[in-house]
């Protein structure tokens, strides 16, 4: 049986996008349940296979699909794969071109259901890089209510969003979307001055659970939610969070324990569709059975993070062992080989630290080689003054391949900083990083002496770059080059070495 293949990979295997553009889509994905099911429509989301697999253009590949939990799906089996020509679905590319929501003149019939189809353009940073179509199945009909109505003139509202580039904003949390309040758990809808205009019954019935007797409609939400919560520092908060989205501003999920003991999940969405001040929408949710259980889970990924706390404090005694160990030895190069062996042990360390404090066993990995890369340019620069510059980003990775990863890097850079600049001459050393949905491409520039004649990476017998081949082939299944360069400087040209590493991001590559 083969394995489901995720987003990430999908993108990787039919698009050319930047790695930035990816991840907005992902935070599309993460947040499109609200939108199917406010809409009563699956949601399929279509980019254009990128030219260099196509080079005649025109198809669009299905990379992900929602259904809605409020209606029938007007499609039971998975469309995930699947391609349609421009001349099938005219309205992508039109959505595309036109920047806005191009909607089917006639219901379209798909397998014997009819079904409205809507194009939706995804926009980030004023160019489109995806479409959303939504597909509503029109065989099961369905009466008018002022529950439909609020539920389609928000998703309208957020659907228009989507074309302007607003939804999702910048910086969600994905923790958030994922584990926030959902359209059938309570929504409550406000308008532009805060007042309840629409609430769902079980939006209704949270608040009751809060204490509060009445119906929601016509009050005032954040004043009225802040009378409920218990803990004042807590009240003040999600009613701010309210004030904000109604201001513009998204918010996170907030948690708070009302005067009556429920606990309740709040989250504020501002609705500016076209720029314009619509009002806000607030989801709820009682979570308060659910948090109960919730604590065994929670005792399970904190027992995972203390294995990698206690993992790094071991590592950290064995790098402690071997400083020990090269003070009392009197062979300069038995010092030399247990400094680099504490520097790897310590990049370990760092790797078990991150992952001791991340709740998706995932890693910052920019923020963890600000810290491995001075460490590597203190061991290796004692006799040198070189300077280390990174450009670009490397983004999130998740923990199987962080410490092969780090481990490259920093064996690539205290390779260059080594071997390219002879005591006492100061030079640069520069990591350049492109991330797309596809690859991780870095690479390592020096501006010092090159390569010498006849140098072969892979009849190489230093440990360092051993250690390299050994991680990118075998763990990270990526590629590894070096060569020798001209590289720019002060208007003269000067030789250096670039050693280039291709990181696979798609376990298919």
């Amino acid at each position: 049986m083969g394995c489901v293949s995720t987003l990430a990979e999908l993108l990787a295997d039919n698009t050319g996008l930047p790695g930035e553009a990816a991840d907005h889509l992902q935070t599309v994905v993460a947040e499109w349940q609200l939108l199917a099911d406010l809409s009563f429509a699956d949601f399929l989301l279509w980019v254009p296979v990128s030219e260099e697999l196509q080079p005649d253009g025109g198809d669009f590949v299905c990379v992900a699909h929602a259904r809605p939990t409020t209606a029938p799906t007007a499609h039971p089996e998975d469309v995930v794969g699947t391609r349609f020509t421009v001349q099938e679905h005219p309205q992508l590319a039109k959505a595309m071109r036109e920047v806005r929501i191009c909607r089917e003149e006639d219901p379209h019939w798909y397998r014997d259901l009819p079904m409205r189809r809507e194009a939706i353009p995804v926009r980030f940073h004023d160019e489109v890089i995806a479409v959303l179509s939504r597909e509503t199945n029109l065989a099961a009909p369905r009466v008018p209510s002022p529950l439909e109505i609020a539920y389609l003139g928000s998703a309208g509202d957020l659907c228009q969003m989507i074309v302007d580039g607003t939804f999702p904003p910048n910086g969600t949390n994905a923790t958030d979307t994922h584990t926030s309040p959902r359209v059938g758990d309570g929504l409550i809808r406000l308008d532009s001055s805060g007042t309840v205009v629409f609430a769902s019954p079980n939006g209704l019935s949270a608040y009751h659970r809060m204490g509060h007797e009445s119906d929601l409609v016509g009050t005032r939400l954040a004043p009225l939610t802040r009378s409920l919560i218990r803990d004042p520092f807590d009240a003040t908060e999600v009613s701010h969070r309210i004030i904000e989205a109604l201001d513009g501003k998204p918010s996170s999920r907030t948690e708070a324990d009302s005067r009556r003991g429920a606990v309740v999940l709040f989250r504020a969405l501002p609705l500016r569709p076209a720029g314009q001040a619509a009002g806000a929408l607030v989801l709820v949710r009682d979570v308060t059975e659910v948090k109960r259980r919730d604590r065994a889970l929670l005792s399970k990924d904190a027992t995972i993070r203390e294995i990698h706390h206690r993992v790094k404090n071991n590592l950290q005694t064995v790098a402690a062992l071997l400083r020990l160990q090269s003070r009392r030895t009197t062979s300069e190069e038995a010092r030399l080989a247990l400094a680099e062996s504490v520097r790897r042990v310590t990049s370990i360390a760092l790797v078990h630290e991150a992952l001791s404090i991340s709740v998706d066993e995932r890693v910052d990995l920019d923020k963890l080689l600000d810290n491995v890369l001075p460490m590597v340019g203190e061991v290796a620069t004692a006799e040198s003054q070189v300077g280390l510059k990174r450009t670009g980003s490397f983004g999130v990775v998740v923990a199987e391949i962080a410490t092969p990863l780090v481990m490259v890097l920093a064996e690539l850079v205290q390779n260059a900083i080594e071997h390219a600049f002879p005591a006492g001459r100061s030079g640069k050393v520069e990591l350049i990083v492109e991330r797309s949905a596809r690859w991780l491409d870095v690479v390592i520039r020096d501006n010092g002496r090159g390569l010498p004649s006849g140098f072969s990476l892979e009849r190489s017998d230093g440990l360092g770059l051993q250690i390299v081949r050994t991680l990118v082939e075998s763990e990270l299944r990526g590629s590894l080059s070096l060569r020798k360069v001209r590289v720019e400087e002060s208007s003269t040209r000067v030789t250096g070495t670039e050693a280039a590493l291709r990181i696979p991001l798609s376990r298919r590559l």
